[in-house]
């Protein structure tokens, strides 16, 4: 091996190592047995720095929610390794996950769902006053903490459910397709909170979609997989402008547009090879 290449690996190591930083060794997944054996996902070799808001993007079953899942350590990988911060994944206390229903209990109030997140997350109670607030506000549900489930809309359930996802301090965070049943204005909407959200937190977001619109205006990097098994087509880099940007300007820009038509393109010719 050349020094540049050592140097090379040292550096993927050490950033496969850092708090919230994601490392898929030669994953295969796969369900059934025998002759029932189908290859969902794989082999897929990535490593997502900490701090990067990866998108996987790609056609219905090419494996996107299997490798979050793969991820979350709700699953095993059939071959190949899983590593999370440089450890294998622990289910419910690796990251923060967002699924396409927000999976409230309905028989509790916002604040109660909140709560009992922080209490899984082993939040001193006497905080837990102030991290509600502070995780409501950062959602935009302010005022809201005694409204029942039912007496909110869809978009401020899946708010809950990102502040929910984010009451456990750990560095990670998965979304799974979580706006998917939304309307496209309440998509938007969710879309630019979660843009605030994750670059105010700093966090590692891992995000799936089939949209290759939300893919660009989220990510900072996007991943485009292949039909069943799932692989990687395109590992695109995404250098639009982060922070406070007017969304709608974002979004008409020609740079924004070129990119969503590439990532289009991949997803089509990845789904139809």
């Amino acid at each position: 091996m050349s020094s540049s290449e050592t140097v090379t690996k040292a550096v993927e190591v050490g950033d496969a190592e850092r708090a919230g930083s994601v490392r898929l060794d030669r994953v295969t997944h796969q369900y059934g047995r025998g002759r029932e054996t189908v290859t969902a996902v794989g082999p897929v070799d990535l490593t997502v720095p900490a701090g990067e808001f990866l998108v996987l993007v790609g056609a219905s079953g090419c494996g996107k929610s299997t490798l979050l899942r793969l991820i979350a350590g709700f699953e095993q990988p059939t071959h190949g390794s899983v590593r999370i911060s440089g450890a294998a994944p622990r289910p419910g206390q690796t990251a923060g996950v967002v699924f396409q229903s927000p999976r409230l209990f309905p028989w509790r109030t916002v604040r109660g769902n909140v709560d009992l997140a922080l209490r899984y997350a082993g939040v001193e109670r006497a905080r837990w006053k102030e991290r509600r607030a502070e995780l409501l506000a950062r959602v935009g549900l302010e005022g809201m903490e005694e409204r029942r489930i039912w007496e909110i809309s869809g978009g401020q359930q899946q708010r809950v459910a990102i502040a929910r996802a984010l009451a456990a301090e750990n560095p990670l965070i998965l979304l799974d397709e979580p706006f998917a049943a939304l309307d496209a204005l309440t998509r938007e909407r969710l879309q630019e909170d979660v843009r605030q959200v994750t670059a105010q937190t700093g966090r590692t977001t891992v995000f799936v979609t089939h949209s290759a619109d939300e893919a660009v205006f989220l990510g900072s990097r996007i991943v485009v997989l292949t039909k069943s098994p799932g692989t990687v087509a395109l590992d695109l880099p995404i250098t639009l402008p982060t922070g406070k940007v007017d969304a709608d300007e974002l979004r008409e820009s020609a740079e924004f547009t070129e990119l969503r038509t590439r990532v289009a393109h991949a997803v089509k010719s990845a789904a139809a090879a």
